[in-house]
């Protein structure tokens, strides 16, 4: 053994006694060995064997600051008379006496020096100790063998007040150097996963889990004047807890409830200075999950009610039915009613509920944690004079829960003005305002605004003088631990439990409830996604439900046999709704496409909780799961493929390199791909530059993921009008593909693709036709004639022999890609739609301006219903479209769908985007024909310098700027300049474009008409 002490026999076979007598230099003690029984009490003690049962010795050797506390498990029963244990909870602030059982005379056989055998005093009921209580003891020990430790064997001993199991007695040389003893508060304990759970099933016949509060006076919890039916004051029973520091009225909240009442609900909960009403029809029922602040709502409205007037009021923790009906005997005491005895706590319970349903005084009953509803069925209070009523509060979300006329107000994390309220209102308490900075709202926003976090955090805050941006570095650090970031001795307000603990109070009660054993599988994947909501059809795909086929963990052993039962997705759904029910997420399919959301602590505390070896399937589990959700196109499902990218972050961000080794999963480009889609430029290119860094991190430098990556890295910074960067990514892209591939290989004449959009929108249009005239045929042969990627090629290829002059050439080759994308990809699809409106301006530049109209027409209602109405092509069509109505002469129209145009696309691109800039040059253009020249010259000039700076001299677009703003000068009278500027556009379209080019030609003919109208003018032509 690791040394010698006493114990309690609390069962059978259970002792209860202090951890560290089981411990020795750090290590669990080799044997264990217990004497059961007193020298005086008639029959010898009995010696048995032991193991310790709890806490668990495979889980490794507890902290330090774990609590000094221990259940030893007897080889053999030991037959006593016990009868079941009392749990109390010392309260108020009076010493309370004690008693302690235990440290008997022949202990000092077995070498403690110890031979006290009463323990007695008085115990203060505000903990004082790093362990918990200092016992003022009445009864010293005489210096023994070991002076320096006069309590040696005492430790272990039960500790009772008015005849309640409150505590176990230790030493603790952290203060006074072993002249003290101290006790280990067991109310603490109780909340611990597995202790609560091994008294109840192998205490004394009898034996419950719930503490009762002890005070001063005596078993009772509270005070206030007891006088029966005709009694002059308030009676309260039990302990309302104090209002938090900085606590938050909450008042939406207390409106909403306010508004359910009025739509039938038999409770009001109102703000402090509004009346208290009630009705007959049930009680309100407070539901969420922990930390959310339902007992601090709870304590609030008890408080309000007594300053209302309210002549009783019960305080009942009701995690079991027997703390209720024991509350409620006491309060019958209380008020002296007829008929209760104190002999019998059910009789004088169900008196209690008599007197309450009929009695004409204002009462209210307060049921805080109810965890078994069909237990508490009969012990519901009802008022049938509409005086009274009932609060409970849960972490269920149960239907039982709103029967027998009850009604259920889910309470919520605060929102994000109480967070902030609440942050600033704890600091400045403390006079702490400095540590309040921009990063307060971010701050609350990591903590999920958890009302009990903001409280942890803003304590550790002041206590270490952290600011909100230095707390949030640290919180956000992956190496920061829940427990560490929040700590428990942060717990200003008493709430008496670690913040994991909290968290997953419920866990242990939804293992007993899933015999599948899926509860915890279902847990850790849900945790690795996004907290604010993913799909619930993600639990209907294979990759989850073969992953929880495998890993399903019943009790007693893992199940991974080959020939198990496959998981279906409606044992799925059952799980996720038994998890929904004990408030551990929620799962709503009314919310799709965020239908199963987890709060982002929970999801913390679980994901800590998850062991490491776990990791890797769990990360291609939900990966897999994801890609199967995943539409093959976007654009109809934008909602959806937005939660699905936000899904891939989080779960990226939380598996780290398990995406990445030892391959890159699928997954990671589809979400990129899927930004791309959507035309959000910036969120792309952040989101490959991320990729790149990554991969240059775990891959080798010659990994074709890497290629992948900087391929569509160059396509993002084209997206987002950097196509100088995108050409210079792209051509060494080329070289390294070509040099590890092959130049025939399949990903090369990708790349090739790519770099030729990017050489056509640079100006250099030669060079991407000459590129994709010798991709084309290489395609066709590789993929065939109909494949999705030789009809985007073909389109290219069409829009550069458009940029060339090539007019019918492109038309007769974008009519044959809109016949095939229509046949083998529907009339709805994204590549249709912008092939229709490609066909659509190449019919312009052919003279078909009615065609070119009508098909614009149709393409921008489509890309409106179906992209939205801010998405790149939406924009483009809309451009396209106002320059078609130009054309026809629709002038009016034109302007004002290209000034929208314009907004839209500088809202959305940016100033200094090449989509910007061509169509600010359309709506000069247009302004000229409306006769507003001034703006039109305006426009064009400013135009022209930004082409300048951000695409060249030489760029088409430039000449093209060059020579509007020609015939803008021309226009405002301008002559001399007008026909200087058409000189050198001529020049430039000539060594540019070819002598040939029909814009060449166009602006040769402008220069032409300009110097012949300029000498019938009798003018210099300059």
């Amino acid at each position: 053994m690791g040394g010698s002490g006493s114990g309690y026999l609390i069962g059978p076979q259970l002792v209860l006694t202090a951890l560290h007598v089981v411990l020795h230099d750090g290590r669990w003690a080799g044997r264990v060995a217990a004497r059961v029984g007193h020298p005086r009490a008639g029959a010898p003690p009995v010696d048995r064997a032991a193991q310790v049962c709890w806490p668990d010795p495979r889980d490794g050797v507890p902290a330090a600051d774990a609590p000094d506390v221990a259940l030893l498990w007897l080889d053999e029963p030991v037959t006593a008379d016990g009868g079941p244990v009392r749990w109390g909870r010392p309260a108020g602030v009076a010493p309370l006496p004690f008693e302690g059982a235990g440290f008997p005379a022949f202990a000092a056989g077995a070498g403690s020096g110890a031979h006290v055998e009463y323990l007695r005093g008085k115990l203060p009921a505000v903990s004082t100790s790093p362990s918990g209580w200092v016992l003022d003891c009445e009864v010293w020990p005489a210096p023994g063998r070991d002076a320096e430790r006069p309590w040696a064997g005492a430790s272990g001993s039960a500790v009772f007040c008015h005849g309640r199991l409150v505590g176990v007695a230790v030493e603790d040389d952290r203060t006074m150097g072993y002249r003290r003893l101290h006790a280990v508060p067991l109310h603490e304990v109780l909340s611990l996963p597995g202790f609560a759970d091994l008294v109840a099933r192998h205490g004394h016949p009898g034996t419950t889990t719930a503490p009762e509060d002890v005070t001063a006076e005596g078993e009772g919890g509270g005070g206030g004047a007891a006088g029966g039916d005709a009694g002059a004051g308030p009676v309260v029973v039990g302990v309302i807890p104090t209002l938090a520091s900085a606590f938050q009225p909450r008042s939406g909240l207390r409106e909403r409830i306010d508004r359910a009442r009025a739509g039938g609900g038999s409770v009001v909960l109102t703000q402090k200075q509004k009346p208290l009403t009630q009705d007959r029809k049930g009680a309100r029922v407070l539901s969420g999950g922990g930390g959310v602040g339902k007992t601090q709502l709870a304590a609030a409205c008890a408080t309000d009610a007594l300053e209302e007037g309210a002549d009783v009021v019960v305080w009942a923790t009701a995690t079991e039915a027997q703390q209720v009906i024991t509350q409620y005997a006491r309060a019958a005491t209380a008020l002296r009613l007829p008929g209760a005895t104190g002999q019998d706590p059910e009789n004088d319970a169900r008196t209690l509920l008599n007197w309450l349903a009929a009695t004409e005084r204002r009462w209210l009953v307060v049921l805080d944690d109810v965890t078994d509803p069909t237990a508490l069925d009969r012990w519901w209070p009802v008022s049938r004079t509409g005086t009274g009523w009932a609060l409970a509060t849960t972490r269920l979300r149960d239907a039982r829960l709103t029967g027998g006329g009850r009604t259920r107000v889910d309470i919520d994390v605060y929102t994000a003005d109480e967070a902030d309220a609440f942050l600033r209102a704890r600091l400045a308490g403390d006079g702490m305002e400095d540590l309040l900075d921009d990063r307060a709202p971010a701050l609350a926003e990591n903590l999920g605004h958890l009302p009990l976090a903001l409280g942890l955090a803003a304590a550790y805050m002041i206590n270490e003088q952290l600011s909100c941006t230095a707390y949030l570095r640290r919180f956000a650090d992956r190496r920061t631990r829940l427990e560490e970031a929040l700590p428990e001795t942060a717990d200003t307000e008493a709430y008496g439990r670690r913040i994991t603990a909290t968290l997953l109070l419920s866990l242990d009660a939804v293992r007993a409830a899933d015999p599948t054993g899926l509860a915890v599988p279902v847990l850790r994947l849900a945790a690795l996604l996004d907290p604010t909501g993913h799909p619930h059809a993600l639990w209907t795909e294979p990759p989850l439900l073969d992953h929880l086929t495998t890993h399903r963990t019943p009790p007693g052993a893992r199940d991974t046999a080959p020939d198990a039962p496959r998981v279906t997705a409606d044992q799925a759904h059952t799980v996720l709704r038994l998890l929904h029910r004990y408030a551990l997420l929620t799962c709503d399919t009314r919310a799709e496409p965020r239908a199963v959301r987890v709060h982002a602590l929970t999801a913390r505390a679980i994901r800590e909780n998850t062991p490491a070896s776990d990791l890797p399937d769990l990360a291609v589990a939900a990966a897999d799961a994801l890609l199967h959700t995943w539409p093959e196109t976007d654009q109809p499902h934008a909602d959806l493929a937005a939660v699905l990218r936000a899904n891939t972050d989080a779960l990226a961000g939380h598996v780290h390199e398990h995406l990445w080794v030892p391959e890159v999963h699928p997954v990671l480009f589809r979400a990129g791909n899927s930004l791309l889609d959507a035309g959000l430029a910036d969120a792309a290119v952040n989101y490959w530059q991320g990729m790149a860094e990554t991969g240059e991190r775990l891959l080798e430098a010659d990994d074709l993921s890497t290629l992948t990556v900087r391929c569509n890295l160059a396509s993002s910074h084209r997206l987002a009008g950097r196509n100088g960067e995108a050409v210079g990514l792209l051509e060494r892209v080329l070289a390294d593909s070509e040099r590890l591939l092959g130049a025939d290989h399949p990903g090369v004449l990708v790349v090739h693709a790519r770099l030729a959009v990017s050489y056509r929108e640079a100006g250099r249009t030669a060079e991407a036709i000459r590129l994709l005239e010798w991709v084309l045929p290489r395609r066709e042969r590789l993929l065939g004639d109909d494949h999705p990627d030789v009809l985007t090629d073909r389109a290219l290829l069409a829009v550069s022999y458009q940029y060339a002059g090539r007019t019918a050439e492109a038309v007769g080759l974008l009519e044959r890609v809109l016949a095939d994308r229509e046949r083998l990809l529907g009339d709805g699809h994204p590549d249709t739609l912008i092939t229709r409106v490609n066909l659509a301006v190449s019919y312009g530049y052919a003279g078909r301006n009615g065609e070119a109209v009508d098909l614009l027409e149709r393409g921008l209602a489509d890309s409106e219903r179906l992209l939205g109405d801010g998405h790149p092509d939406t924009l483009t069509a809309r451009v396209n479209l106002a320059v078609s109505y130009g054309y026809a002469g629709r002038n009016g129209e034109a302007v004002d769908l290209l000034e929208r145009g314009l907004a839209d696309r500088e809202r959305l691109l940016g100033d200094g985007h090449p989509d910007v800039l061509t169509a600010r040059a359309n709506l000069a253009v247009l302004y000229g024909r409306a006769g507003r020249t001034g703006e039109a010259v305006g426009l064009l000039e400013r135009v022209l310098a930004d082409r300048e700076r951000l695409l060249g001299t030489d760029h088409p677009d430039t000449l093209t700027s060059r020579y509007n703003l020609a015939s803008s000068y021309w226009q405002a009278g301008r002559t001399a300049e007008a026909v200087g500027l058409l000189e050198r556009a001529v020049r430039d379209g000539e060594r540019l474009l070819g002598a040939d080019h029909p814009t060449t030609l166009t602006i040769r003919a402008g220069l032409a008409s300009a110097r012949r109208r300029q000498a019938e003018r009798g003018g210099s032509a300059g």
